[in-house]
Parts: structure tokens; sequence; C-alpha cells
């Protein structure tokens, strides 16, 4: 796909795409097209089409009161409904009244349309990504960077949709090893991969205890990148991400929905979708990231509940239950990066608990960290591009889910209530009292029902979300 910067539509034929905010002037008016607001008024979620001097003009309907969520959902509505129209090059009408924010939702909506579920269909491609197609944008300000800057967020949401959606018989932990090398080349980030034989050398007991059962090798993935031609001290932040490629639950095997495990290493997409954008965007930070990849599978070789195990930390843990494994392999990359990177500031991300779910529902992410500026920062950011957050308490009442008779901590506290708070806490007792922490708790946002498949799917929840935290900081 091609992008324009237009003044006019002298000459032009193809779809015009018009926003229009909800108005009660008796006529809707563009180009010498005009409605009769009994028929159309902008209101949110209604469009309204014509087809005039060979051009199909839509008509968007964005409603009184725009948020970024909202108008991003419109747009790619938008595209992925009028296909057939969009057959012929294509105008996006920019508003007088619309910010850069406001066009950026617009365009990265518009891209996000052509994601297919289908990933093993012979569908066509959607007109948007031939490569001669053109999309204009109709405005006297120069929205150029903004334009690019949404094509590249849109672009490390579709893969972070991909890399959750596609089966786990393909993305297995070598696939997201392989993922990472390929763009870190592509978008200039380093990578390294510490297989099996490595990591037994660095004694990272939880993470491989995680992946014993399967029969692919677990990777522990590290991406690092810094901008360009850098010379002064810069920002470091730490990002870690559970990317564990299928969930049976291990000899704790779970009892339902293990059809949707392939969505258990979310986490680890979007921290890989987010060092793609980071890379993209050139923004001037240093980030280190780690994704622990494994598959939770059933063996002989599992490990067993009551097994206790010594993490990368030197810190033993107690196994009360082997479907409580993201936080294991979260451990030792909290630890690995701490111990061997010291960043700033540090943020990990993970589809990790059920009560999460219980207590959200599907609408945020829960939050946990100590640092107030971080928790301020990062529900400003996830309110700013639509990806929601709110806290959840890490008070030290709560340690006495995670103490163990037999080893220095325990993976589950086999209570019905606080699940997502004892995780936490046992994230926390792996962080060495980092003073910057923050775990995001995403199971409830991160794949489920939408509007844009029959069967749940991934959201590329936390892309946006980290990448504005991180510009931000």
């Amino acid at each position: 796909m091609k992008t324009k910067q237009v003044v006019d539509l002298n000459g032009f034929t193809g779809v015009v795409m018009v926003p229009v905010y909800e108005t009660e002037q008796a006529v809707v008016t563009f180009d010498n097209v005009s409605i009769p607001s009994k028929i159309f008024n902008g209101k949110k979620d209604t469009q309204y089409l014509l087809v005039q001097n060979d051009s199909v003009f839509i008509f968007v309907g964005i409603g009184k009161k725009i948020d970024y969520k909202n108008l991003k959902t419109i747009f790619r509505r938008i595209a992925k409904n009028n296909t057939t129209y969009f057959e012929k090059n294509s105008t996006l009408v920019i508003p007088l009244e619309a910010s850069e924010h406001d066009v950026e939702a617009m365009v990265s909506g518009l891209l996000l349309g052509t994601y297919d579920l289908g990933h093993f269909k012979n569908n066509i491609p959607h007109p948007f990504l031939q490569s001669d197609f053109e999309l204009q944008f109709l405005s006297t300000q120069d929205y150029t960077s903004t334009v690019n800057r949404a094509i590249k967020i849109a672009k490390a949401q579709l893969e972070t949709l991909a890399l959750v959606d596609l089966p786990p018989n393909t993305v297995n932990p070598k696939y997201l090893s392989q993922w990472a090398q390929e763009k870190g080349a592509k978008f200039g980030f380093d990578v390294k991969i510490l297989g099996r034989d490595a990591c037994e050398i660095e004694y990272m007991g939880a993470f491989l205890a995680v992946g014993k059962g399967s029969e692919n090798e677990p990777q522990f993935i590290i991406m690092s990148y810094e901008p360009q031609g850098n010379t002064t001290p810069l920002p470091h932040i730490g990002l870690v991400g559970k990317g564990i490629t299928f969930d049976t639950g291990g000899l704790n095997i779970k009892t339902a929905g293990m059809l949707h495990m392939k969505c258990d290493m979310a986490g680890g997409a979007a921290i890989l979708g987010t060092m793609q954008l980071i890379a993209d965007l050139q923004l001037p930070v240093q980030v280190t990231a780690i994704v622990p990849c494994a598959e939770n599978a059933v063996d002989a070789k599992s490990f067993y509940p009551s097994d206790v195990i010594t993490s990368y930390s030197g810190k033993t843990i107690e196994i009360v239950d082997t479907d409580a494994e993201g936080r294991l392999v979260l451990a030792d990359g909290l630890s690995y990066l701490i111990k061997n990177y010291q960043p700033d500031y540090i943020v990990d991300v993970a589809t990790l608990t059920g009560s999460a779910v219980g207590t959200f529902g599907y609408e945020c992410a829960a939050l946990f960290t100590n640092n107030v500026e971080m928790s301020q920062k990062i529900q400003l950011a996830g309110d700013a591009v639509g990806e929601r957050v709110w806290p959840l308490p890490l008070w030290d009442e709560y340690k006495s889910d995670i103490e163990s008779d037999i080893a220095d901590v325990m993976n589950f506290s086999g209570k019905p209530v606080a699940g997502a708070i004892s995780a936490a806490k046992f994230l926390e007792f792996f962080t060495n009292e980092h003073k910057a922490w923050a775990h995001l708790d995403i199971a409830g946002v991160a794949f489920g029902d939408g509007e844009f498949a029959k069967t749940k799917h991934a959201s590329a929840y936390g892309v946006h979300l980290l990448t504005k935290f991180i510009e931000n900081i």
C-alpha cells in the first residue's frame, strides 16, 4: 500500500471515506454531496453509502465524543466490511476538527481491518495490501508523520495478532525465537537466544522445569535495542513477557478451556510486537526485553506437584500446581534481566490468572506496582490508546499466600481467592526489591470474543500501551 497526502479531489475516482461528527444540522454536506440529517447525521457506528461521479462515498458516523479505541474500531470495521468497494484507490478525508491522535486512530484502524483470521485458507488479500494500492489523505494540514506512525503501530499489532492466533503446531518456542531474529535484523535490535543447554549452564531451573514435558526445546529470547548513533545515557527499560506457546496445565492438567491455550504466549507476543514498534519508531530509549518461551506439556519428564526446584536467582520454589507455570518462567526472566542488565524500569506482561478476569472481566488488565509514578504513567498511557489498566494491591498481608514450609516460596496459594494478587506477590519475590517494577496481568484482554471473528481471537493488547508508556518516561 502506498500513501499520499492531497489537498483536493480533482481528477480522483475511487472510494472517499468521510468521517462525520454527530450534528443537529439539517443537511450533511461534502464536496457537492448532500445528505438530509434525518437519513444520516453522524451518529457513532453508522454509515451512509452513495455513488456519485464514478466514486463511492462512505460517510462514517463517529459521534459527538470520540475516543481512541472507538475511533480505531470504527475504521477497522469500515476496512473489513467494505472490501468490495476498496478495489479502487481510496481517500480518507481528515476533518478540520481532528487531532493528530484522531488521525493516528483512524489510519491504524483502517490497516488493522486487513487482518484475516483465516491463515490457512486461500483467501484473497485485502485490497489495502496490494503493492499498487494507494490510500490518499485529504487535508490542508500535513499529517505525513502521523500517518507513517499509525501504519507502523498497526503493522506491529498485525504481527502480534498473527503470533497469538496461529496454532501451537506452528507457533512453538523455536518459531518465536526465529521471529525475533528475523525482526531484529529487519528493524534494528539485537537478539540472543539461549536454548536448553545454555539455560542449564545458567541454572534456570524454574524456566527449564516448565518445558521438561515437551519435545519442543524451550527458548530464552533476549532482545536489546538502542537508537543508532546514540552517545548519551538513555532511560533503560526492561520488559519481560510470558511465552508459554501452549499450556496443558502439566500434570495438573486442565479440565476446561484448553482449546484456547495457544493464547498463553500473548504476553510474550506483546513484548515481541513492542520491540518491533520501538525499533521501527526509533524511540530515544534503551530497551532490554526477555521472552522465556516453553510449552507446558504432559510427558514422563514433566515436573511434578510437590517438586522443589531452584530458580535462576538461587531461591527455591515448591511446586504446588504445575498449571501455575507462567510465573515460573517469569521468575527466571525477571531475575536474569535484573542481574545482567540492571534496567531503570521493569514491566512484565502475562496472561497469568483467571482471577484477573474474575475481577475485571474483559475490560482492562490488572496492574500491580508499588511505584506510584509508574502506576500513573501506565494508566495514562492505557487510557490514551484504549488499552486500559487498573491497579490492585501488593500489600505484605498477602505474603502468607506464597509462604512454603519446605522451600523459600511456593508457586500457588491453593486458595480460591486473590489469585491475581498472590501471583503478583510471587513475581515480586524475584524482583530483588526493584523500585520501579510493574506487572500486568492481561488474561482478560489479550484474547476473547469480538466482532471481527466468529471464534475467540487475539487483541494485540499491550503493544501500543507499552510503547506509549515508554515514550512518556
